[in-house]
């Protein structure tokens, strides 16, 4: 698995790429980390070059859409999400909590 950031004016995003499982889930959780301790609470997760998301990246995703929408900085919002993964979203029951855009300009322009 792959992670880079890009930083824009209004929002970072986070490209991923390959598989995302128990193993690879904690570089994940770490790219939040870093952004949310650098005060940066809009952040983009480009999921369009993603084969596969357990369970463990979904935790991920969850822990830092909390931290993001507490005291209502910011969000976490979902950019190009392959059809596998949209159905483990849908599956798990975590479409509602995150904006979803069919491609990564549209999701950085929602800041």
């Amino acid at each position: 698995m792959n992670i880079s950031t890009s930083k824009f004016k209004r929002c970072d995003v986070i490209h991923v790429e390959g598989r995302v499982d128990s193993s690879t889930a904690p570089q994940l959780n770490s790219a939040f980390e870093a952004l949310i301790d650098a005060g940066r609470f809009h952040i983009v997760l480009d999921l369009s070059n993603v084969t596969f998301m357990s369970s463990a990246g979904l935790r991920a995703m969850i822990n830092a859409q909390k931290t993001c929408k507490r005291y209502n900085r910011g969000e976490v919002v979902l950019a190009s999400v392959p059809a596998p993964i949209q159905s483990a979203l849908d599956l798990a029951g975590f479409t509602p909590l995150f904006k979803s855009y069919s491609d990564l300009t549209t999701s950085v322009g929602s800041f």
